[in-house]
């Protein structure tokens, strides 16, 4: 069986220790303590996560995350490291490589290109392939809200339908660069779009991508 879950879950742990706690993230807001801690209380706090998805609990998860942000930074990354806790769902392999491998890849992609620095990761063909089949699972939902019709397409010109509607803007990139662009990360993603250059404009600046 793969594991590429648990091999993004420690490079994802790595790049926070190399960051430190106050450094920026793709994520609007919140430095590499924020995300960090809201990766534990994803896998160790579901009575809280639900705050996620139903308005009326999203206090309740405010109070749990900042609870474990003012864990000590180092105690959060051993967290990450260890992986959840035997009686979580995410302990079950096939759970974790289903779950958290995009998961993963995403976040540490988020603490990398935050930084001034950043250079696109060499990624083997078997990754790119396990990560385009999470995508064409995932496409549909993570695009249910684009303001145009949406395609996805592999260099190769494999595609999926993210969106239906017309106009039609066609975006091309390697499946992980692709997953940064449809899960709200467009600014940072490393793809090429196509089609009528208005609707090119509303797909690049929406904020409506993403899960």
């Amino acid at each position: 069986m793969s594991t590429f879950a648990k091999r993004e879950r420690l490079l994802f742990a790595d790049l926070l220790e190399t960051a430190g706690p106050e450094a920026p993230t793709l994520c609007e807001g919140w430095t590499a303590r924020d995300l960090a801690a809201h990766v534990v209380v994803r896998e160790r706090r579901p009575d809280a996560v639900a705050g996620q998805f139903v308005k009326q609990l999203a206090p309740r998860l405010d109070r749990v995350m900042e609870e474990y942000a003012a864990k000590p930074y180092s105690e959060l990354i051993q967290l990450i490291r260890t992986g959840p806790p035997k009686l979580s769902p995410f302990s079950v392999k096939q759970v974790d490589e289903a779950s958290n491998t995009v998961e993963f890849f995403i976040h540490a992609e988020d603490v990398r290109r935050a930084q001034p620095d950043w250079s696109p990761r060499e990624l083997d063909p078997v990754f790119q392939d396990a990560l385009w089949s999470r995508l064409e699972r995932a496409a549909r939902l993570a695009g249910r809200k684009a303001p145009t019709g949406l395609v996805l397409r592999r260099p190769d010109g494999q595609t999926v339908v993210a969106h239906k509607g017309a106009p039609v803007v066609t975006v091309t990139g390697e499946p992980a660069e692709l997953l940064m662009f449809v899960f709200g990360r467009q600014d940072a993603a490393k793809v090429v779009l196509d089609g009528d250059p208005d609707a090119i404009t509303k797909v690049g600046d929406s904020r409506q991508l993403g899960i």
